[in-house]
């Protein structure tokens, strides 16, 4: 029973974390000053980048030595495949809807799609945790804790800008948590399939790396620094200094 409650709340903790920063709606004003905006998306992409190697790449590193497999090569192929098939779904699901996604709809897509094989990476950490392997317990909370850490600004990256673009601040809060939705079913499909898939994990680690980082360049990046922003280039650092000093902690 332990186990079971164990697994669903390592399980459950990064959707939780994405409804938590979903609700910074409720906090702020529908018109935040330029440059608080853009300090506040740069913290967000510093948080998302340090996450994507501290949380991400290291330990797919060293999961891939574990497995014996040259350890650059999950990471470096991982990455890559990640940001190209997250740039593919996106254009596929623009061209069927026959024009771009309005009022946030592409940072909403771009973030949902790379939540579920960081889903998928938390299932299978939780599985092994069951199962018992040597330092799984630790290992899966640290990714677990990592991941929702750097899904909480990923919530406010959604729900912000369809506030200011005059949805209500429910459905601002909806749209954001629901973006973490596919945690939990990916997490769910990996924990199953766990025995199966647990070789996989240095390479849906990276993929979920490379999704991360992509939807970073594309969408937080470019506000953060709009208009030589220093406040934004600052914010950035920041965040990327505070994400790194939490992994290396935990």
């Amino acid at each position: 029973m332990e186990q079971i409650f164990f697994a669903a709340g390592i399980l459950l903790l990064p959707t939780l974390c994405t409804a938590l920063g979903a609700a910074g709606v409720f906090l702020l004003r529908r018109e935040t000053d330029p440059r608080t905006q853009r300090m506040l998306s740069g913290m967000a992409a510093g948080i998302m980048l340090a996450a994507s190697v501290w949380s991400l790449l290291l330990p797919a590193i060293q999961r891939a030595k574990e497995l014996g497999v040259a350890p650059w090569v999950p990471p470096s192929a991982g990455l890559v495949l990640g940001a190209m098939g997250l740039l593919w779904l996106e254009k596929a699901a623009e061209h069927l809807a026959a024009e771009k996604p309005r009022y946030g709809g592409h940072m909403i897509l771009a973030v949902t799609l790379h939540n579920l094989p960081e889903g998928m990476v938390v299932g299978l950490a939780a599985a092994l945790a069951v199962a018992g392997a040597e330092d799984a317990v630790s290992g899966a909370l640290a990714v677990s804790l990592g991941i929702g850490l750097q899904n909480i600004p990923e919530g406010a990256a959604v729900s912000l800008p369809l506030l200011r673009n005059g949805r209500t601040r429910r459905q601002a809060f909806c749209a954001g948590a629901a973006s973490g939705l596919v945690e939990p079913l990916g997490a769910l499909f990996a924990f199953a399939l766990a025995g199966w898939a647990s070789a996989a994990l240095p390479w849906l680690m990276s993929a979920a790396a490379g999704c991360m980082v992509c939807v970073t360049a594309q969408e937080m990046i470019p506000e953060a620094v709009e208009e030589n922003e220093i406040a934004g280039v600052i914010s950035i650092v920041a965040g990327f200094a505070l994400m790194m000093a939490l992994d290396v902690a935990l």
